[in-house]
């Protein structure tokens, strides 16, 4: 149990900004101090026995520490339990420059920071948890080579063999712990992959010079890790080409067993490489009922003698299977194709968590240049990442990167760019969602970056429950004379007893409903239907999504007056109601008077109008006066004609 902590009385004074909602926590439901922490980060609860008054309820008790604090909850007796973050594990990060590599051990290196934490998490209260990286110097290495064995790749198998004592000198530069292994493969040795023909089995190729291929086999480890450069092109020379009859080929099988063979293999807990080197693409899970193989890739390691024994039994796996198995054992791969599929592996990035393709050449020549360019792509760049959480949990990730700002989201997961002797950080939050139970264990989650086997613990404890909870006192006085038990303040009354202090039994308490002590006068509804009748009292609900009743008979509302100074109703337990009656006269009456009024406002405007047309209509008769005598709609029917030369003659 978590001790309560010690808060800070300004922090809560009227001006504070660590108050919400006045009833964000307060509701019905709450009735103990562990349900007030689940009801909200905010939340608090006062244990002072006196708190509350006869025919209070006990979810009075539940509220943001300012106002319990301003309605007299001493600040000692206050549970306002915080979460924080403790470190368990916290091993500094080491750097050895390369003039001392050789007096330690590579178990010495810590590249993160730090190794496990405890968080006490309030339900939606955040945590947050600094994560450190660095590219540490001279940090070991083990590679595993797997190549295609089939007949197309017979020209690369020359050049594969000098590649153990190049890459050996050439990864000096970067580590004194380098170590190298060799594992081929071909395909299923079962129809339609390969011919089954009893000479086509022991010879796939059909020749003899210089030498008989060696029969098609599904994979095979040659050579465990080893830092003899030497022992690795012996076993590399030594080894034969094979071949089988479709394009595709049972790499997938292969990866599968690299990855899950970790002893056989003998992989160390280090920087884990492997370079897959092909000229063709691959099968995948539901290929094998070509040839009725149906049984699901189990992901588990079948090697006997170095050689893996479930290849015809068991289906190819999927391209995610395969990129999950080398996500938890933090192997980081490259892609060693020609260019003919390089488009193929290209679109497994968005697969594998950690992988680089590099362009191989006709005949391998440029592998060692590959291996070394997509090392330092791989290793230049941090990605972090954790595992599954518990149900309702939420996390998220902001990366402070060498050279730049904060990154959030998806971004706040990785840096790019990053060079031995960087460091950079990561701000990992973690919140818990409200407890389901009174009780959990922690759950543990951890976060780690892709591709390395170092991690960070982290061990989830929510706090469900308050510190007063372990003082219980059964049959407590103070709740009426040891009708209840006292926890946290509160009392969890005796079956039959009701009220705050299990002051009444619950059979007199439905009698004085009965009697209608719960009701305002001749109403029908008990306690306004606001709230429950408890011990002939008033019990109000609360609630921080509806408008909280209050009053005698729970008649009064948030809504009934607005506040003032921060109270409502300037601090007055209710407003009177209104006059129904002289309301609905006045606005009756008002409504006739405004009626009259628009009425007779109506009349004299269209008098006016009227008086207005018919004066206009006077002028324009008196304008428009002729002789009685003439009539001016007529014409003569006689027309007289003037000659203009008439008067000339």
């Amino acid at each position: 149990m978590f001790a309560c902590t010690k808060l800070n009385q300004s922090r809560y004074d009227a001006t504070g900004t660590q108050d919400h909602s006045d009833h964000e926590c307060q509701s019905q439901g709450v009735r103990s101090c562990g349900e007030c922490l689940a009801a909200g980060p905010h939340c608090a609860w006062c244990t002072e026995e006196t708190f509350l008054e006869v025919g209070q309820p006990t979810w009075e008790r539940c509220d943001t520490a300012r106002q319990l604090l301003r309605r007299g909850c001493p600040l000692d007796r206050l549970e306002d339990p915080k979460g924080s973050t403790v470190l368990l594990k916290n091993k500094k990060i080491t750097f050895h420059p390369k003039e001392q590599r050789q007096k330690r051990w590579h178990k010495q290196v810590t590249q993160l920071q730090p190794q496990s934490v405890l968080m006490h998490l309030r339900p939606g209260e955040p945590q947050s948890l600094e994560v450190k990286f660095k590219r540490v110097e001279d940090y070991p290495i083990d590679l595993y080579y797997l190549m295609d064995l089939s007949f197309s790749m017979e020209d690369d198998l020359p050049n594969v063999k000098k590649l153990g004592a190049d890459l050996m000198e050439e990864m000096r530069n970067t580590t004194s712990d380098f170590r190298m292994g060799f594992g081929a493969f071909v395909d299923k040795t079962v129809m339609p992959y390969i011919s089954t023909a009893k000479g086509m089995l022991a010879n796939p190729c059909k020749r003899t010079k210089p030498w008989p291929c060696a029969p098609p086999f599904t994979f095979r480890h040659v050579l465990s890790l080893t830092a003899n450069g030497s022992r690795f092109a012996e076993l590399v020379g030594g080894q034969r080409i094979s071949g089988n009859l479709d394009s595709p080929e049972g790499g997938l099988d292969a990866l599968m067993q690299a990855a899950m063979c970790e002893e056989q293999i003998g992989w160390r807990n280090v920087t884990r490489l492997l370079v897959f080197s092909t000229d063709a693409g691959f099968h995948f899970a539901g290929d094998g009922k070509l040839g009725g193989i149906v049984l699901p890739n189990d992901g588990k390691c079948h090697l006997e003698e170095n050689v893996y024994t479930r290849g015809n039994a068991q289906d190819y796996p999927s391209p995610a299977h395969v990129a999950e198995a080398l996500r938890r054992k933090n192997i980081q791969i490259i892609f060693a194709v020609t260019e003919e599929v390089t488009h193929l592996y290209e679109g497994l990035r968005s697969v594998f968590p950690k992988c680089a393709v590099g362009t191989l050449s006709n005949n391998s020549h440029n592998i060692l240049q590959i291996i070394v360019e997509a090392y330092n792509a791989l290793t230049s760049e941090v990605v972090m990442e954790n595992s599954k959480l518990p149900p309702g949990y939420s996390v998220s990730y902001t990366s402070r990167c060498k050279g730049g700002g904060p990154r959030h989201g998806e971004q706040g997961k990785r840096c790019s760019d990053i060079s031995v002797g960087d460091e950079v950080s990561f701000n990992v939050s973690i919140t818990a969602p409200r407890c389901v139970t009174a009780s959990q264990r922690p759950s543990r989650v951890i976060i780690k970056p892709q591709g390395y086997g170092e991690e960070v613990e982290v061990l989830l404890s929510p706090i469900c429950e308050c510190s007063c909870q372990k003082d219980v006192v059964p049959h407590s006085p103070s709740c009426s004379h040891g009708n209840g038990t006292l926890e946290c303040g509160a009392c969890r009354c005796n079956q039959g007893r009701v009220g705050a202090f299990c002051e009444c039994d619950r059979e007199e308490s439905g009698e004085a409903v009965e009697s209608h002590l719960c009701r305002r006068g001749n109403a029908s509804e008990v306690c306004s239907g606001h709230g429950e009748c408890v011990c002939g009292r008033c019990v109000c609900g609360k609630s921080s999504k509806k408008p909280n009743n209050y009053g005698q008979f729970c008649e009064c509302s948030d809504f009934g007056c607005d506040q003032h100074r921060g109270m409502q109703c300037g601090g007055t337990e209710c407003p009177s109601g209104p006059n129904v009656i002289l309301i609905t006269a006045v606005l009756s009456g008002s409504v006739v008077v405004l009626g009259v009024a628009l009425l007779l406002l109506w009349k004299l405007l269209t008098s006016i109008h009227d008086r207005r047309e018919f004066a206009r209509f006077q002028r324009e008769l008196e304008q428009r006066r002729w002789n009685r005598r003439d009539n001016p709609i007529y014409k003569s029917a006689i027309t007289t004609v003037v000659n203009p030369k008439y008067k000339e003659q």
